[in-house]
C-alpha cells in the first residue's frame, strides 16, 4: 500500500474513533403510502458536498452496529473513506414493501417516488450539493435517478462497476443517457470479471451521454488478493484492497470535475 493510501486509512480510522460526528444514524423516511425507506445518514466535519450511495446486490446496508453500516458492499465499506474526503454519507436503503431490490425494480416508478423522498429528506439534513454514486445494481438505479428525478440539489453522477451488459434490465446504456444534463464519472476496474460489468463495454456509455457538460471514464487497476464471486464485493469488481485510492480518485473528481 503506498503512503497516501497508509495515510487515508489512517485518518479514517482516527475519524471512526472521534467523539463528535463518529456515528451515523438510521432514518425510516416516509415515500409512498404505508411504505418506508432506510436511510443511513453520517455527517462529515467541513463537509463540501453530500454523497447519496447506491449499493449493489439487493440494496441496504446491512446493519446498524455502533452507529455502523455493516455490509461489506464497496461503497458502504468505504464509508469512512467518504468522511475522511470530506463528503458527508447518505446511503439509500430498501423500502419496506420488498426485501430485495432487483433489476427491474430500480427503474420503476415506485423506486423513484422512494428516492425523490428520500432526496428531499437529505437537502433537509445539509444544504450541500448532492452527487449520486451507484456501484454494479446500484448503478441502475443512480442511473435511473439522474434521468428521472430532477432537482437542482444534484451536482452530478459517479457509476462504479457499471452494470453495462444490454441484456440485463436496466443496464446503464441501455437507459435514455441522452437525458442527463450533469458531470458524470465512470469509474471501473480493468480487472472486473462480473459478466453483467465487462470492462471493454464500458466507453458505450460515456458515447451515449451527448448531453453530458462533463463526462470521464477512469479504467482503474490495483488492489489484492480477490476472492468469492467475481460480481461479488471482495472481489475486482469490489475495488477490493484498494478502496483508499478509489475514494480518493472518485473525491477528487467530485471536487473538480474534468473531461
Amino acid at each position: 500500500m503506498h503512503t497516501l493510501s497508509r495515510l487515508l486509512v489512517l485518518l479514517a480510522h482516527l475519524l471512526a474513533a472521534c467523539g463528535a460526528n463518529a456515528e451515523g444514524s438510521l432514518f425510516k423516511v416516509p415515500t409512498r403510502d404505508g411504505v418506508v425507506t432506510t436511510l443511513f445518514w453520517e455527517t462529515a466535519p467541513n463537509a463540501q458536498a453530500t454523497v447519496l450511495l447506491f449499493p449493489g446486490g439487493d440494496g441496504g446496508f446491512g446493519k446498524l452496529e455502533n452507529g455502523k453500516a455493516t455490509s461489506s458492499n464497496f461503497l458502504v465499506r468505504s464509508t469512512p473513506l467518504f468522511l475522511v474526503n470530506g463528503f458527508n454519507v447518505a446511503i439509500f436503503g430498501r423500502p419496506t414493501d420488498t426485501t430485495a431490490l432487483g433489476w427491474a425494480d430500480r427503474t420503476e416508478a415506485n423506486h423513484m417516488t422512494d428516492i425523490a423522498k428520500v432526496l428531499a429528506f437529505v437537502k433537509q439534513k445539509s444544504s450541500l450539493p448532492v452527487w449520486i454514486v451507484g456501484t454494479s445494481r446500484g448503478t441502475v438505479s443512480a442511473t435511473a435517478m439522474a434521468i428521472k428525478v430532477r432537482d437542482p440539489a444534484i451536482a452530478g453522477l459517479v457509476l462504479t462497476s457499471s452494470v453495462v451488459r444490454m441484456a440485463t434490465p436496466g443496464a446503464v446504456p441501455s437507459q435514455d443517457l441522452k437525458a442527463i444534463q450533469i458531470p458524470v464519472l465512470v469509474y471501473h476496474h480493468a480487472q472486473d470479471a462480473c459478466t453483467h460489468c465487462k470492462p471493454s463495454d464500458t466507453p458505450l456509455i460515456i458515447a451515449k451521454l451527448t448531453n453530458a457538460p462533463i463526462k470521464k471514464l477512469m479504467l482503474v487497476d490495483g488492489g489484492s488478493r480477490p476472492s468469492g464471486d467475481a460480481c461479488g464485493s471482495q472481489h475486482w469488481h469490489g475495488f477490493v484492497g484498494m478502496e483508499p485510492q478509489a475514494i480518493h480518485q472518485i473525491a477528487n473528481w467530485i471536487k473538480n470535475p474534468i473531461h
